[in-house]
């Protein structure tokens, strides 16, 4: 891929976000234009040509943005034409200084062409910047419009004068002729807030841009021939309302308003107005819709009850700050963290306050607004993690005596959400990653395997919730639509629970969102209820009449569910303060379960069981907050996060030096072939197109998260524990999780590249420090590191599988499936005369392994890294468990104390339970 630092700037078919690219173009375009007025009459033409081909780049793409606007963006012509190259890098700094800044928001100044500085102002330049009325808050509206280009001018200065100084907001026009450009604009330009469609304007694009039809296939394929006559206009609300559902869409017709109004055609379309017989009317719906995105009813109000002169009279000496401020001993406590979140604590529900427990008022209304971000039908917000959002979710969901199929790797809230509901899990493997030392996601076959075996058990029935993570922790993303679908085809009232707690950025962009439970529940709600899909089905189900669990076939065959049957129930849990502005511990739980009216009762009594009534009330504002910043400007920020961490990739990976001893593992690393159909090696130029990119996230069972970086570190010497502990002594990076050869480099909206420069720093330094070392240590040194690094990338350990539960914990031990009863192993613990001990290295162990009894863990292990537990209550444990247990380096392993040993239920107690019962 092309970048700014390259001779030539970049085009649509090579990047990945052009609205970064564009950022870096204008700064070259500037470095161009003051090399030009500073070069001598030899050197000026060369510059001057440079100059010309960046600005000639540009040109074909600005008017998808207001700023620099059409009168900024004709006077740098017009210096370049007339060869004024001081001019030229005046206006060139100007517009490059402003975009990289975000000063276009604020000041009127720069969006002058006059470079006299005499206050003559754009046209299109609203009046509130005139004013200095710099705090509100900026957009733009896309104007998707037939009317011809060049009167488009006085239709901005119309625009103009509906603006008023009452107004909450300002924003600028972008116009645009035809229905691809609009699909362009509303993918490239991240300041679109609305989007005015006035009926009659074209399909096709007049532009000549090089990759344009490419980069909006990436998105969206839709062939003008199948679009009916008179739908242009809401085929195009349609499929802006899929690239970006948060947009508001108005329609503007001469035909029949209010018949179209009703129509199924305008789903999705906020208002349609008969032409533009009421201008201040659009004004001020277009505003309106800012409102109500804009609006956090929460914190708005939690503002100004800490604004009102209250006597506390409640539980939190806090509250107010007066225990702090009049302390002498704890004074710096409210110097250091003001005043606000002192007079913001309460423990009330009443002054607006609400009640997280019983929502009535703004708690509801934030709910709700959440519910609409993330494309959910019901939302639920979470203050103790999703740690908690997971328990509450199986413990609604579930009931004693159900099966749950769950990857055996995943969240160990997940399994203590078993313990408490009494529901059997029903372990499936994830492919394993051994050169890592980590678990891939658990392949579709293998799901499909479980429910097969179910079917062919009798149990089935008993079979209520498919439990996976997506993506996982180190970046494996499930395609949620295929599998649902597939899973649905063999029980198609199965419910769903995707623990997308690293996930939840990943609704706001059009890429991502086609990996997330929320994006598939919508889809496959839409595809069951078409006449196409009945049509696909019937013709499927002549093929396949009955669906025989022990016709192998079937694993390998795409399944379909019948459209008269299924049903969609799908719960969605994350961690809003892993990749969004809240504070830690902000979580929130999503549904869209078609029978949720037979859960609600159990969800709301399992949510009272889980959630604090002394929730914190800053906590609750952060995650109105952050719905607010991702409904606002989240396609934007996750846009550019993805491709940070695409460039960050590359300088690791293309560096001559660190490569040597780092590098970040790709797809074709980290998902083996057989789950990445389209065979793509690695994301984007030279290994791939874009578009392919985009087919494969369609297509292949397993996709690769670019924000998520495993950074292999092995052949520098270095376990992930030494590098991380390095990065922040060293260099003040920090690291959360790591594995044997490895660290994860997570890149999220908060991250510029600034920081992504500081780790490429930090690299290059160890780099050459390694060399250094290598050149000039003698041989002995050379060989002790050899020796490291074969012990950290060949000598690794193999991964344990689950095994089985014991027969005592399950109800039929000939049977094909492997579910058992959890929750009795786990109480049976409580009691210490049912337990032994035994050291992991004393031959007992060995002894047993090879003669029996059978051991049996008596609780949750867990080692840090990798995270997943390797054993579990109930566990009958075997050599390659024990094995990994002796090879393992780590110092942190939950429920392991290795001066005690590994905890086991006794043979005496197990022979004396019952499968199926507590005692």
């Amino acid at each position: 891929m092309k970048t700014s630092s390259d001779s030539h700037p970049a085009t649509l078919s090579h990047v990945f976000s052009f609205a970064s690219e564009r950022t870096d173009q204008w700064r070259q375009l500037n470095a161009q234009a003051r090399a030009w007025a500073a070069a001598s009459d030899k050197d000026a033409p060369s510059h001057k040509r440079k100059c010309d081909e960046y600005l000639g780049a540009l040109r074909e793409l600005e008017h998808y943005w207001a700023f620099p606007g059409p009168r900024l963006m004709e006077a740098l012509s017009t210096a370049l034409e007339d060869q004024d190259a001081e001019a030229f890098a005046h206006l060139a700094q100007s517009a490059s200084a402003a975009l990289l800044s975000g000063d276009f928001r604020r000041s009127e100044n720069v969006w002058n062409t006059d470079n006299d500085g005499d206050g003559r102002a754009l046209d299109a330049l609203p009046p509130d910047m005139l004013s200095g009325a710099a705090a509100k808050p900026y957009f733009e509206v896309l104007v998707v419009t037939p009317v011809q280009s060049t009167h488009w001018a006085r239709s901005r200065e119309e625009i103009a004068r509906m603006r008023r100084e009452e107004d909450p907001f300002k924003y600028t026009v972008v116009q645009v002729a035809s229905f691809e450009d609009a699909l362009l604009a509303t993918l490239l330009n991240g300041n679109l807030q609305a989007v005015v469609l006035l009926d009659g304007f074209s399909f096709a694009s007049r532009q000549d841009i090089p990759g344009m039809h490419e980069y909006i296939r990436r998105h969206i394929d839709l062939d003008p021939d199948n679009i009916e006559p008179g739908a242009l206009a809401t085929t195009l609300a349609q499929s802006i309302k899929r690239i970006r559902p948060e947009l508001d869409l108005y329609l503007l017709t001469d035909r029949a308003a209010e018949t179209l109004a009703g129509s199924e055609q305008a789903r999705g379309i906020r208002r349609v107005f008969h032409h533009v017989e009421e201008p201040m009317e659009l004004h001020l719906s277009i505003l309106d819709g800012i409102s109500d995105r804009f609006e956090t009813p929460y914190f708005d109000n939690l503002k100004k009850y800490a604004r009102r002169p209250i006597g506390t009279f409640h539980a939190l000496p806090i509250a107010r700050g007066k225990s702090v401020f009049s302390s002498n001993w704890i004074r710096d406590m409210g110097e250091f963290y003001g005043t606000n979140i002192l007079y913001a604590e309460s423990s009330a529900t009443t002054g607006g306050l609400d009640s997280l427990l019983e929502p009535t008022g703004n708690i509801k209304r934030v709910q709700e607004a959440i519910a609409r971000a993330f494309g959910a039908k019901r939302a639920y917000l979470g203050t103790n993690g999703t740690s908690t959002s997971n328990k509450i979710v199986v413990q609604a969901i579930c009931k004693p005596g159900d099966i749950v199929i769950v990857d055996r790797n995943c969240h160990k809230s997940h399994h203590y959400g078993f313990v408490l509901s009494g529901a059997q899990p029903y372990y499936v493997e994830a492919f394993p990653l051994t050169q890592y030392s980590m678990y891939g996601a658990v392949p579709l076959r293998t799901i499909k395997q479980a429910l097969f075996d179910c079917k062919a058990e009798g149990t089935l029935d008993r079979v209520k919730v498919i439990d996976m993570t997506n993506c996982t922790f180190d970046g494996h993303m499930y395609n949620p639509r295929r599998v649902m679908e597939e899973c649905l085809a063999i029980k198609p009232d199965l419910v769903f629970l995707w623990d997308e707690a690293w996930f939840g950025f990943a609704v706001f962009n059009p890429l991502h969102r086609r990996r997330t439970a929320m994006g598939a529940a919508a889809a496959l709600t839409e595809r069951y209820r078409s006449k196409a899909y009945r049509a696909e089905y019937e013709a499927w189900r002549e093929k396949h009449p009955d669906l025989d669990p022990s016709d192998a076939s079937l694993l390998d065959a795409r399944l379909m569910p019948d459209p008269d049957k299924v049903r969609i129930r799908v719960y969605q849990t994350h961690s809003t303060h892993k990749s969004m502005s809240a504070f830690r511990q902000g979580s929130m739980m999503l549904i869209w379960d078609e029978d949720f009216r037979h859960v609600e009762g159990p969800f709301e009594e399992a949510f009272f069981a889980h959630t604090s009534t002394s929730p914190n009330l800053q906590l609750i504002a952060s995650l109105d907050i952050a719905r607010r910043q991702m409904e606002l400007e989240g396609y934007a920020l996750t846009v550019q996060a993805t491709d940070l961490s695409l460039r960050l990739r590359r300088a690791i990976n293309d560096h001559p030096l660190i490569s040597k001893y780092f590098h970040v593992a790709t797809p074709e690393d980290m998902i083996p072939a057989e789950f990445r159909e389209s065979g793509i090696k690695d994301y984007g130029p030279p290994h791939s197109s874009w578009a392919e990119v985009a087919d494969a996230w369609d297509q292949d069972e397993f996709a690769l998260d670019p924000t998520r970086m495993t950074l292999v570190c092995g052949a520098a010497g270095f376990d992930g524990t030494q590098l991380k502990g390095l990065l922040a002594e060293r260099f003040d990076i920090q690291i959360n999780k790591t594995s044997r050869n490895s660290i994860l480099v997570q890149i999220n909206i908060n991250n510029t590249r600034s920081d992504a420069s500081l780790l490429v720093k930090a690299l290059a330094d160890l780099s050459r420090e390694i060399d250094q070392r290598q050149e000039h240590g003698t041989a002995a040194e050379c060989d002790v590191f050899a020796a490291r690094v074969k012990s950290l990338v060949t000598d690794v350990p193999d991964l344990p599988n689950f095994s089985r539960f014991h027969d005592a914990f399950r109800d039929n031990s000939a049977s094909r499936s492997n579910e058992g009863h959890m929750r009795p192993a786990f109480f049976m613990a409580y009691d210490e005369s049912n337990c032994e001990f035994v050291k992991l290295a004393s031959d007992e162990v060995d002894k047993r392994l090879k003669d029996g009894p059978e051991m049996v863990s008596a609780n949750f292990v867990i080692p840090y890294p990798p995270g997943f537990p390797i054993m579990v209550p109930g566990q009958v444990i075997q050599a390659d468990t024990i094995t990994y247990m002796r090879k393992l380096d780590v110092k942190e392993i939950h429920g392991y104390h290795a001066a005690q040993g590994i905890k086991l239920l006794k043979p005496s107690a197990l022979a004396g339970h019952r499968p199926g019962t507590d005692r």
